[in-house]
């Protein structure tokens, strides 16, 4: 099995596995992630069965830019892309709109979709090559998220494709996740991000 320290680039064949469709366990900027590509419906299908998630609930995607928000039909005013630069890269979830009935697979009916760019180049350069990645917490539904990736094997076992591992993760707050809606922000869940910019 792949091991990589954080400080590593990610390898060849995990990008490879990644834009094929397949799914692993990864350290992104905030907690260990089981992630997969956010634009394959059987992917998603994949990732949501291997960690027992509910299914009416959308997780979070990392993009590598704002201009990625294109690919899930969600439109911003340039004073809003400006807005969304006082967070981005950094440990914050943005929620948007999203009412594309063809991207049900990812917002579960709920009209709405996450977004964070990570504040983290090695994960940012694999993105700009995988494309956005769907990316929730590395723990079944309800259990503590894995703090190494012997817990996280202990999790998935042979479910998903790959592991890397970087080794203790200390940190225990997901991403901060605000929601836009008519140009304005408003807190959902306050998490590892402590300043919000006032807008």
């Amino acid at each position: 099995m792949h091991h990589a320290k954080r400080e590593n680039e990610f390898s060849a064949d995990i990008i490879s596995v990644l834009k094929k469709g397949g799914i692993g366990v990864l350290a992104t900027d905030t907690l260990y992630g089981l992630v997969g590509s956010a634009l394959i419906p059987e992917t998603v299908d994949c990732l949501y069965t291997a960690r027992g998630r509910p299914s009416n609930k959308p997780s979070i995607i990392l993009i590598s830019s704002v201009n990625e928000l294109e690919k899930f039909s969600v439109k911003i005013q340039p004073e809003t892309k400006k807005m969304l630069l006082e967070y981005w890269p950094g440990p914050v979830s943005i929620i948007f709109p999203c009412i594309d009935e063809k991207l049900k697979y990812l917002h579960k009916g709920k009209k709405s979709l996450a977004f964070r760019i990570p504040d983290q180049p090695q994960l940012q350069n694999l993105l700009k090559q995988t494309g956005p990645l769907l990316a929730p917490s590395a723990n079944l539904e309800g259990k503590p998220v894995a703090r190494t990736i012997q817990e996280a094997r202990r999790y998935f076992g042979e479910s998903v494709d790959f592991y890397v591992d970087s080794g203790l993760i200390t940190t225990t707050l997901p991403s901060t996740i605000l929601r836009l809606k008519d140009g304005k922000m408003s807190l959902v869940r306050k998490g590892a991000h402590l300043f919000i910019p006032t807008s």
